[in-house]
C-alpha cells in the first residue's frame, strides 16, 4: 500500500506492508515542496507551489507503480482547504498521480495523526495523551487513550506564522511577540476545545517538533530512530526555540540537522510547541517520527 501527505510545506511518501496490524515500512520520503506558499495572504495556491508539488508526485508515482503498490491514499490537508483553486492542485493529482487527493477536514487530518502517533507508543507514558502535529498551515489537537475523545485544528502553523509575522532575519522581538500572542489565542482556545490541560503525556509529531528535538539531543545529523520516543524537557524546548529565533536563516541552515527546506519557518514551528507546552503546563514532550502518514496507511489495511 502506498499513502501520501501532501501538507503545506512538504509532502511525504510511505509504501508499506500491513501485516498483523503492523506497518513495515518499504520506503519512506519527504520532499519540502511549500504548496502553502502565501496562501495566508492570497487565498490561493501559487502556480510554482502546484509545479514543484508536481514534479514530486510524478516521482512518487514512478516509484509506487516500480514497487507494485495495490493501494494508493492520498490526503491533501491545510493549504487545499484554504485554498480558492483547489480544482487546480485536484486536477493536476488525478493526471499525475491517478487518483484524486482526500482534501480532509481538520478533524479527520486530527485522528489520522492520532492513529498513527500512538501504535507503538511506549506502554509507561501515562494516559490520556494529548497528540499535537505541527504544521505548516495548521496545528492539530488530538486527546484520547486508545480512541479518539476530542479534536480540534487550529489555522498555526510554522509556515503561516512566518508568513504572518516573522519577517526579520532574524525576527524582532515585536514580530515573535506578536507571533507569540497569536499562537497563544489559538492554543488556548484548542487547549480548552480537547481539556487538554487533563493529558498524561503530551506528544509532539511533524518535523517542527522532530527539529527541535533533534538539536535539543545534540545530534550531528538528523537520525529517526534516536528522535522516535525521544523525552524532551519543557526548559530544552524554550531553549531551542529561542536560539531559532535569535538566529539568522544562514545560521539555522548550519546547524547540522536542519534540512534545507525548514531552516527559514523552523523559528516559527519551534515556537509554536514551545507556547504549547507552557499553555498546557507540561514539562516534557515525547516526540514521535509516526504520525499522519502512517495512520493514512493503516485506513488502508
Amino acid at each position: 500500500m502506498a499513502a501520501i501527505d501532501c501538507g503545506t510545506n512538504s509532502i511525504r511518501l510511505l509504501v508499506a506492508d500491513l501485516d498483523g496490524g503492523a506497518l513495515t515500512d518499504v520506503v519512506r520520503r519527504m520532499e519540502i515542496v511549500r504548496l502553502g506558499q502565501g496562501v495566508d495572504r492570497t487565498g490561493r495556491l501559487a502556480p510554482e507551489a502546484i509545479e514543484r508539488t508536481r514534479v514530486a508526485l510524478a516521482d512518487y508515482a514512478a516509484q509506487i507503480k516500480e514497487l507494485g503498490a495495490e493501494r494508493v491514499r492520498m490526503v491533501a490537508t491545510s493549504a487545499t482547504r484554504d485554498a480558492a483553486n483547489a480544482a487546480d492542485f485536484r486536477a493536476m493529482v488525478v493526471g499525475t498521480l491517478g487518483v484524486a487527493p482526500e482534501v480532509v477536514s481538520g478533524d479527520e487530518e486530527a485522528r489520522l495523526s492520532f492513529t498513527g502517533a500512538v501504535r507503538g507508543l511506549p506502554a509507561d507514558l501515562a494516559k490520556p495523551y494529548l497528540v499535537v502535529d505541527i504544521g505548516g498551515g495548521s496545528t492539530e489537537f488530538v486527546r484520547g487513550a486508545v480512541d479518539v475523545d476530542a479534536a480540534i485544528s487550529v489555522d498555526i502553523g510554522c509556515v503561516r506564522m512566518t508568513e504572518r509575522h516573522l519577517h526579520g532575519d532574524p525576527p524582532t522581538p515585536d514580530e515573535v511577540a506578536a507571533a507569540e500572542a497569536d499562537i497563544a489565542a489559538a492554543v488556548d482556545r484548542a487547549l480548552e476545545a480537547v481539556k487538554g490541560h487533563d493529558a498524561g503525556t503530551l506528544v509532539g509529531l511533524a518535523g517542527s517538533v522532530t527539529t527541535v528535538v533533534a538539536i535539543a539531543l545534540g545530534l550531528t545529523g538528523y537520525d529517526p530512530q534516536a528522535i522516535h520516543h525521544a523525552r524532551i524537557g519543557y526548559a530544552d524546548v524554550a531553549k531551542v526555540s529561542a536560539d531559532l529565533l535569535a538566529a539568522t536563516r544562514e545560521q539555522r541552515l548550519a546547524i547540522p540537522v536542519m534540512h534545507p527546506g525548514r531552516a527559514d519557518v523552523i523559528g516559527a514551528g519551534a515556537l509554536i510547541l514551545r507556547v504549547i507546552m507552557q499553555r498546557a503546563g507540561v514539562d516534557a514532550v515525547v516526540a514521535s517520527e509516526h504520525d499522519i502518514l502512517d495512520g493514512i496507511a493503516y485506513s488502508l489495511g
